[in-house]
């Protein structure tokens, strides 16, 4: 068995994911990256990362499937799998007017974003709590600032399962302590919607104009605040991390 730690980061082939498991790789983690879609994309990140010398298994999973979810952390417990790092990157982004409001559509984002996060947190837990990091394990999970008193219009169902994540975060870092340390992190904008409404450059313009920082972040920038909560914030639990250039603050 490897001697390198395990990371394990849902939705880690695209995009911030992506960002997040290079950073973790560049400290020394192998990795586990999970995917929906992106097959291709999986591909290469792996030998990317393998080229730099991590280990990287990847297993596809959909996030809307609660069955599929508990059964990767029903299978990757039987195996006795290594696992000190869950980053929970993946997350379903969507608009919901209220005027068009789809009991569906509310459901299916409540089960990516924030039940399927929990069971695969229960799921793995044995595992993390195994971890002979010096800190222990740990679960980062990636939240949204506008979900943490910051309500944007038309988002209603999306930020109320990121703020259920939230309180998984503050929640997980009771019941697994001491030996896994559970933390989020908010970003406001550090990869733009590759479609709908803030996909539109006047609408990211006036997003921006409420940004101290007068710019967006980048997944590099949400990713090293990432990494730091995994391997070096041994004395960190239960915290979430805003990283939006001072969007709070406009």
């Amino acid at each position: 068995m490897s001697e390198r730690p395990v990371a394990m980061v849902v939705g880690g082939v695209r995009r911030v994911g992506r960002a997040i498991a290079a950073a973790l790789a560049a400290s020394g983690c192998d990795l586990v990256l999970t995917y929906r879609n992106s097959g291709d994309a999986a591909g290469e990140a792996r030998a990317e990362f393998e080229k730099d010398g991590a280990r990287v298994g990847l297993e596809r999973l959909d996030l809307d499937d609660v069955g599929a979810v508990a059964e990767l952390a029903r299978r990757m417990c039987a195996r006795g799998d290594r696992l000190d790092v869950l980053v929970l990157s993946a997350s379903m982004y969507e608009p919901s007017e209220i005027e068009a409001l789809e009991p569906g559509g509310v459901e299916r984002q409540f089960r990516v974003n924030a039940v399927s996060p929990l069971l695969l947190c229960a799921g793995l837990a044995p595992l993390l709590g195994r971890s002979v990091l010096e800190h222990g394990g740990a679960v980062v999970a990636m939240c949204d600032m506008h979900a943490m008193g910051r309500p944007r219009r038309g988002f209603a169902s999306y930020s109320m399962s990121k703020a259920a994540l939230v309180e998984m975060v503050r929640s997980l870092a009771r019941e697994l302590a001491p030996s896994v340390r559970v933390n989020g992190v908010a970003p406001g904008v550090v990869a733009w919607p590759e479609s709908g409404p803030d996909a539109d450059l006047a609408a990211q313009r006036a997003y921006l104009s409420r940004v101290p920082l007068a710019r967006s972040g980048t997944p590099r920038d949400a990713a090293e605040v990432v990494r730091w909560l995994a391997l070096d914030a041994g004395y960190v639990t239960g915290e979430i991390v805003r990283v939006d250039g001072g969007r709070w603050l406009a």
